[in-house]
């Protein structure tokens, strides 16, 4: 069992190196991505990779949301959810936290949500808040929330869904990263990710009983019955993200075989790869994951001074 201090690097390297994996592999369709043998950071010669030009072991934009939201909590130490949007922000229109300063993948709700709050509106009110407005850019950055936070089961739930509307108002975004964050603080007390699972859905319900809309859209639209015969295929939706990130962790032994086999799902590549990479570098801690990829992967210089940070806290 990896040491708390590994499993906190863990989850920070593990979602970036799985977003840096998936990068060059997005927007392509399963039987396009090559096999396991082959998939790095580099992709096999021939391969027509996304994002050309992005050099190998890159972050995209899940990798530096989540390391806003992570440098927003450590200088506030709380959710403050409108220095969340000023970083967001500045991430959008200056490169902040990302590699070399360059934005490179910007998702449509999240392009929409920033520009209301850089045009003034309270960031709670900026994120979308239609049907159509559940893709899966809040659960991909949620992960530092959970390895940082010290309250309450019922205030990280809250504080998870919170961080969700700056850019993804809808109950079902919210709900989506709230479980995500219940899941991955039972990784972090030792749990095995099957019994970590059942068990952060058990405290959801408990704390959102029947007649409560997150329990409503967790019962009718996140797991409805019959949920677990669903596949995940990798898409940008946020239900199909979780499900698609629980279906790697599940069914893979080690965090190399996760990623890759988020990879494999085609599409959404990089956030499928960092939910899930995420929550397998708590399981299998900082050294589970390839000295390869952890020594390739670029933006160390934003990275490392942030996680000394996030690990001080833990043991202090």
């Amino acid at each position: 069992m990896p040491s708390r201090e590994e499993q906190l690097a863990g989850g920070i390297y593990g979602l970036l190196v799985g977003d840096a994996l998936g990068v060059p592999y997005e927007f392509h369709a399963p039987a396009r991505i090559p096999p396991p043998e082959d998939i790095d950071f580099q992709p096999p010669k021939g391969f027509q990779r996304a994002h050309d030009g992005v050099p190998p072991g890159t972050w995209s934009d899940d990798g530096a949301h989540a390391l806003c939201l992570l440098d927003s909590l450590l200088f506030r130490g709380q959710l403050d959810p409108e220095d969340l949007g000023r970083r967001l922000v500045n991430w959008l229109e200056w490169g902040y936290l990302a590699v070399d300063g360059q934005v490179f993948d910007v998702g449509i709700q999240t392009r929409t949500a920033l520009a209301s709050v850089h045009a003034g509106t309270p960031a709670l009110m900026a994120g979308p808040k239609g049907e159509q407005d559940n893709g899966n850019g809040a659960l991909m950055r949620v992960l530092p929330l959970a390895l940082w936070h010290s309250g309450s089961d019922a205030k990280l739930a809250s504080d998870a869904m919170t961080q969700s509307r700056v850019t993804h108002g809808h109950m079902r975004s919210q709900v989506c990263c709230a479980l995500y964050c219940l899941w991955a603080r039972r990784i972090l007390r030792g749990a095995g990710a099957s019994d970590a699972w059942t068990a952060a859905v058990e405290t959801f319900r408990e704390l959102y009983p029947e007649g409560f809309e997150a329990r409503t859209e967790l019962d009718t639209h996140v797991l409805p019955p019959g949920w677990e015969s669903i596949r995940g295929t990798g898409t940008g939706y946020v239900v199909d993200c979780l499900r698609s990130a629980r279906q790697c962790v599940a069914e893979h032994d080690t965090y190399e075989q996760v990623v890759k086999a988020a990879v494999r799902l085609g599409r959404d590549t990089d956030t499928t790869a960092a939910v899930a990479g995420g929550l397998a570098g708590l399981i299998h801690g900082v050294e589970g994951i390839p000295a390869r990829w952890r020594e390739a992967l670029r933006g160390g210089e934003l990275l490392h001074p942030m996680l000394q940070k996030l690990l001080r806290c833990a043991v202090s």
